[in-house]
């Protein structure tokens, strides 16, 4: 008997005004109007994040209709690149144009969730823009790629409220893109892809030429 194919639904496009319209187009910082561009984007079924040029972090939260926003400390740089996670906990990682790396645990309603904010930070290792980052699912391991090449694995123990990073890879050409299961991670840069094994610590590219 032939299976029944499941209904195709169609949805119509809609620019997100309730969500833009929450975001200032300028900020004043002293005599001073700085305009505000939105720089990266992630979503999942609870949260919509958005960085931007002015180093906020503004997340929606899709439930309750409601914009929430978060900074790091001292200079105000760009945000490049922003990741979400749904776990146990909700997750947000964050980048930015000088290489720092934050992650922020948001605070839950749920009963036995988090019930405080923190943020745990990736210090001094990148040196360089953010390009990617990638979660594994149990958010306990965080990978972060800059455009100088360099690989860094955070091992997160959110009970404790620990971050420990460590340099595990170092490539000739810009880190694109980020994704990690099963303990191997998938790299690609602006010159070739290649599969991490990060038990072994080992090293196996897709394909043998070398991208033009």
């Amino acid at each position: 008997m032939a299976s029944v194919a499941s209904p195709v639904i169609f949805k119509e496009f809609c620019p997100l005004y309730y969500l833009l319209n929450a975001i200032p187009t300028k900020i004043q910082k002293g005599f001073r109007s700085i305009v505000v561009y939105l720089t990266a984007l992630d979503t999942n079924g609870d949260y919509i994040a958005v960085g931007s040029s002015i180093g906020m972090l503004y997340l929606y939260c899709r439930h309750l209709n409601q914009m929430k926003k978060y900074n790091f400390e001292g200079k105000c740089e760009s945000i490049t690149f922003v990741k979400l996670l749904s776990c146990f906990d909700d997750l947000v990682a964050v980048g930015t144009a000088s290489g720092r790396v934050a992650v922020f645990q948001l605070v839950s309603s749920l009963p036995g969730r988090n019930k405080q904010l923190r943020r745990f930070d990736v210090a001094g290792i990148h040196r360089s823009s953010i390009t990617a980052l990638a979660w594994s699912p149990n958010g306990m391991k965080l990978f972060s790629g800059d455009d100088k090449g360099k690989i860094v694995y955070s091992a997160l123990d959110l009970d404790q409220g620990i971050c420990n990073s460590s340099l595990v890879l170092e490539e000739p050409s810009s880190i694109v893109q980020l994704d990690y299961n099963q303990k191997v991670l998938l790299v690609s840069t602006l010159q070739r892809t290649l599969l991490f094994y990060t038990e072994e610590k080992s090293v196996k590219q897709v394909g043998t030429q070398p991208r033009k």
